[in-house]
């Protein structure tokens, strides 16, 4: 992944191959915005200068060093002594110069002058922008409480800020990119082990990977250790409905019948029981309810599930054995993204479930605790207001709400329903709805209900085309953030910070800034009276060796148990155990133990459509990167031969996909890498904004055809429960 070479550039041909020389030509204001910055970081030595600085091209913040040349980022390498990253950087994080660097990029603040969407802008300049959001914010909060507010921010290191100006301002309601993604996970895992776990895939011996894919949708550090343990002779098992390189890499693929998976863990853990394969003294002392389990299970027979998933019932037994055979050093790979079905939780609770009986937890190549980072978190006061309502829009919903995440989609139904109360204004932060929401017919329906919404992000997204007010934010190179601890198996608990490696371009400001300019004009000041310097300190308080490890090496270790954790822990459960069977889930009338209920099939002539990453996308935020769209210009349909014939679609057709909730026109990919049943597409294209020059109108977009289903327990989106028609030859 490091060794990906780039040519020699002078100053002007990097500009130009990252199209600015181009924008300049066109009139836009981009080199005369960019020469002061250029010219007031220009080093004294020709040569390079080297800066450590975190990638933020996905959620996996690896170890970065920028090479610097007369105040121009030329080059990014992997810092060797980042262990989460394993001293790689990926396709995306060598893509961080295009972005920096992107023609595409905001410049200025923008306020509509048009219709909502009809991509009309006007240039503002700041003091005038931050007046007008704070004076609509405070038109909001006086109208319609200060929980008519809604704050949105995706995974970045100043999201903290934006969370901490809601709870200022007053507001309850906040969302996160999470509820769209993993949830589900972290409920099913919380609620059996009391937290949630990091999969020590490097000492692992035998690994079922059910729905993940970790050679494309890539996680540090476990997708290159995932490769190494494969060359250390650790069997891996992948459960797909599609044929992905991580498919191809492992020892067996079953194409297993989507939604089914749950049939195939309550089946493995039938087996464990039934011949008693498991540690009996481990579980009689660190877990709860086997006894009820075993009845539960006792039904659930490998022979049962293949009617169920499709997978033959020896291989089931077989898998089952082996597993139990490698344990503890053999683990049901947890996963990450799980916004798959309305029974997510439970589904991830089997997952959780056969890891118990693996007797995996805490121990080399299972299912490991979190680890000491040792930084601090920075107490703060907010202040009360009376008016506010007593619980947030999505509240009351489901019974496993996060409620620092929230969920999207039941406050999207909130929103456009106005009850239990009228949420009218709405702040997002470098996160996109509108292309990673569901139902992205609701999600526009969402922003025109609102009476003011501003975004700040790098980009004119498609959600920031929605918005009245757009901020332009600076990418990862060009800001302070506050420190972060990081997470990664047995590589390490690390903390992480960023300082600008060139000063900001154009008129670009952080989120930091802009909450902290809105604060001090809506008479909050008093609750953002700190530098990114002094909040930094006070998260290293605790770690005095910190601030010369992040100088001299780019990242702080602090030195603590990789195992044995919890030998000395209790558990955060009810029962101060592992719970196989949940009590808490009981007294609240859910199902302590999952119990199955068969996925809907396929309406007649219909597919269900399936959602998966790419290696060189994150979501939408790097399709319009003009390296990466190089890569991966477009996106296609995958549909199995069996599906294309009677439909008439051959290999390279443009055909139309439909659903209930829109329809789009994108490429077929004929390949007997899926199952006839289902479909797939990759998401961030067939977007809407003038602003992404590359990929406006390419392909088709999954949030258009997906319907708005959650899961029952988390509020977690569920991407896997819509089924589409295919036409071919669609003109």
């Amino acid at each position: 992944m490091s060794d990906i070479r780039q040519p020699r550039l002078t100053r002007r041909g990097f500009f130009k191959a990252a199209g600015l020389a181009a924008a300049a030509g066109a009139g836009a204001p981009v080199l005369g915005s960019l020469t002061p910055a250029v010219r007031s970081a220009k080093a004294a030595d020709p040569g390079f200068t080297s800066h450590y600085s975190a990638c933020d091209m996905c959620f996996n913040k690896c170890g970065v060093i920028a090479r610097v040349q007369e105040g121009v980022v030329t080059k990014l390498d992997p810092n060797p002594k980042f262990l989460k990253s394993r001293g790689m950087l990926c396709a995306r994080g060598n893509a961080g110069i295009a972005q920096l660097y992107d023609s595409d990029r905001l410049k200025y603040p923008l306020l509509r002058a048009g219709k909502r969407g009809e991509g009309r802008w006007k240039r503002i300049p700041w003091d005038e922008a931050l007046d007008m959001a704070a004076e609509r914010m405070q038109e909001v909060r006086s109208k319609y409480t200060p929980c008519g507010m809604l704050f949105t921010a995706g995974a970045d290191l100043q999201s903290q800020f934006v969370s901490r100006f809601a709870e200022v301002f007053g507001s309850y309601n906040i969302t996160s990119h999470e509820s769209l993604c993993l949830l589900s996970n972290n409920r099913a895992y919380l609620d059996t082990f009391g937290e949630t776990p990091y999969a020590d895939v490097l000492n692992s011996r035998y690994i079922i990977m059910a729905g993940a894919n970790r050679f494309e949708a890539l996680v540090t550090p476990d997708s290159m250790d995932m490769m190494t343990a494969l060359r250390s002779g650790c069997k891996l098992v992948v459960l797909d409905p599609r044929h992905t390189k991580t498919a191809a890499l492992a020892s067996e693929w079953h194409p297993i019948r989507p939604g089914t998976d749950m049939a195939f863990m309550l089946a493995v853990a039938h087996v464990i029981i039934a011949e008693k394969l498991y540690d009996e003294e481990w579980i009689r002392e660190k877990t709860y309810g086997l006894e009820q389990l075993a009845g539960h299970v006792r039904p659930y027979t490998p022979q049962w599930a293949e009617q169920e998933c499709g997978i033959p019932a020896q291989d089931i037994a077989r898998m089952a054995r082996e597993l139990a055979a490698a344990a503890p050093a053999a683990m049901v790979y947890p996963g990450r993204r799980t916004s798959d079905y309305s029974n997510s939780t439970q589904i991830r609770r089997s997952f959780a479930i056969v890891n118990a009986l693996l007797g995996n937890w805490d121990k080399p190549g299972g299912l490991l605790a979190a680890r000491a980072v040792g930084l601090k978190g920075v107490p703060y006061d907010a202040p009360w207001y009376d008016e506010n309502p007593f619980e947030r829009v999505d509240a009351g919903i489901v019974p496993g709400l996060f409620e620092h995440d929230g969920s999207f989609v039941l406050t999207r139904e909130a929103v456009l329903s106005a009850e239990p109360y009228p949420l009218k204004g709405w702040f997002v932060y470098k996160t996109n709805p509108m292309v990673n929401a569901p139902d992205r017919a609701r999600t526009i329906e969402m922003c025109n209900a609102m009476d003011f919404m501003v975004v700040v992000d790098i980009a004119m997204s498609d959600t920031a085309c929605m918005a009245d007010l757009v901020l332009p934010a600076p990418g990862y190179l060009e800001r302070q953030d506050p420190a972060s601890g990081l997470q990664g198996s047995s590589a390490c608990a690390c903390v992480v910070q960023r300082d600008p490696v060139v000063p900001a371009l154009y008129e670009s400001r952080p989120v930091f800034e802009i909450v902290k300019e809105l604060a001090g004009r809506l008479d909050l000041a008093e609750y953002f009276d700190f530098t990114i310097e002094e909040y930094r300190a006070k998260q290293l308080a605790d770690l005095p060796d910190a601030p010369q490890a992040l100088e001299r090496d780019g990242v702080y270790y602090n030195p603590s148990k990789v195992y044995g954790i919890y030998e000395d822990r209790i558990y955060k459960t009810f029962s101060h155990k592992i719970e196989l069977y949940n009590q808490r889930y009981e007294s609240m009338g859910l199902d302590p133990m999952p119990v199955y209920t068969p996925p809907a099939a396929a309406p007649q002539g219909r597919f269900r459509l399936i959602i998966g990453r790419n290696a060189c996308v994150t979501h939408g935020s790097t399709n319009n990167n003009a390296l990466i769209h190089e890569l991966v210009p477009e996106n296609t349909l995958w549909i199995h031969p069996q599906s294309a014939t009677p439909l008439g679609i051959r290999d390279g057709d443009m055909v139309e996909v439909s659903s209930p909730a829109g329809k789009g026109t994108i490429k077929a990919e004929v390949t007997e890498r899926i199952r006839p049943d289902c479909v797939y597409m990759l998401t961030g294209f067939g977007t809407i904004s003038d602003g992404l020059s590359r990929i406006k109108g390419v392909g088709a977009s999954i949030a258009a055809l997906l319907e708005g289903h959650y899961d029952s327990v988390s509020g977690n989106a569920a991407m896997h429960e819509t089924f589409v028609s295919v036409s071919g030859r669609a003109s």
